[in-house]
């Protein structure tokens, strides 16, 4: 009797066949592939995604007098209304406003402090104890750990371009695969154990490399290559020690870092943090945690402005002008010799680095 072609059951069962032949081939494949690993005691990590660390839960809660929804253009109208009957010149108002952002002074200081601005309130935030002690400005924690310093936060805290999702959050991260200005590094080297080693090394560098996507081109994959860059780099080299606990990396204070921070497609930049620290909880493939320190305002200052122009500061509904005097009245920081005021802000960093293999120039 000829054989019938079941056209109901065969592909099912072919289907099955195949799909099980697959399954078995890719975990067999997959038990192959090695792991990220230390290598001859070294492990690097390249970042991937970093934003200032702002502690949300409600809007409300942070910020119950309101976000900042001040930007440029709100303040430029206020300051010079349209129904006055003063004459006014495009060198007098809109090229003045532009000079402000980089010749700041007392005149100009006065006029954003008379306006507007909302800080973040509450004693819970996120940071790094950074001076050792406990004071009444300092915040808490969610682990409840208290004397967390985070000054950045009240500052930054109550405008929606610094929120999860908002336009600073966003698109300073967007276009990290696309921007090598911000291929910062660490290297840890002296690694006898990820969970637990008591001295270590940990060294910071800039690469030269393209960042290494999964398939979906948004998510980054453990186990690619970055060439340090000797060269250009140089600025960005720090060596500090640390150690490894609970799988937990902390290191001791540097005492001034540049870590590079620049917007793609705008200019590149970098912030000045003084007494820098770094807080990874490590795994062989990720380095998440926090970057504290104390950020140096003018050039906070100067690298907000060179990389967000004034029309762009109305996307996340920030007036650079009374962000910049909300920094010198909460900075908690390195006073100046002469005035006496402080000149640094102590902020934190939340931060993912991907492990990467560093490639350095004489190898």
């Amino acid at each position: 009797m000829p054989q019938v072609w079941n056209a109901t059951k065969t592909p099912q069962v072919l289907s099955f066949a195949f799909f099980s032949t697959m399954l078995a081939f890719a975990g067999a494949a997959t038990a192959q592939l090695p792991e990220p690993h230390q290598k001859d005691g070294r492990i690097g990590y390249v970042l991937t995604e970093r934003h200032w660390a702002i502690h949300e839960t409600e809007a409300s809660t942070e910020c119950p007098q309101g976000m900042n929804t001040r930007g440029s253009r709100d303040l430029f109208a206020q300051q010079f209304p349209e129904d006055s009957d003063v004459e006014r010149t495009v060198v007098d108002t809109r090229l003045m406003i532009e000079a402000y952002q980089y010749h700041t002074n007392t005149a100009t200081t006065d006029i954003y402090d008379s306006l507007p601005y909302y800080e973040a309130q509450g004693n819970v935030s996120y940071g790094l104890n950074l001076d050792g002690e406990v004071n009444a400005d300092d915040f808490m924690n969610s682990a409840g750990e208290e004397g967390i310093d985070n000054q950045l936060y009240r500052a930054l805290g109550c405008i929606a371009g610094y929120r999860k999702d908002g336009q600073y959050w966003f698109f300073e991260n967007a276009f990290m695969i696309n921007n090598g200005s911000n291929r910062w590094m660490i290297e840890l080297s002296g690694v006898d154990d990820l969970v637990n080693d008591d001295d270590v090394t940990v060294t910071t560098y800039r690469g030269l490399d393209n960042l290494l996507t999964d398939a979906t081109g948004v998510g980054f994959s453990a186990g690619g290559t970055q060439r340090v860059d000797a060269r250009w780099g140089q600025s960005f080299v720090e060596e500090v020690k640390g150690k490894i606990v609970d799988g937990v990396l902390t290191t001791e204070p540097i005492a001034q870092a540049k870590i590079p921070w620049s917007q793609p497609g705008v200019s590149d930049g970098y912030h000045i943090f003084k007494d820098l620290q770094f807080q990874f909880k490590l795994t062989s493939q990720v380095a998440q945690g926090l970057m504290g320190g104390y950020v140096d305002i003018e050039q906070y200052n100067h690298r907000f402005r060179t990389s967000w122009s004034s029309h762009h500061q109305n996307y996340g509904q920030s007036s650079s002008g009374s962000e910049y005097t909300a920094l010198k009245r909460l900075a908690d920081a390195y006073p100046d010799p002469e005035t006496g005021a402080n000149t640094a802000i102590s902020g934190a960093v939340e931060m993912t680095l991907t492990q990467v293999y560093i490639v350095h120039p004489d190898e």
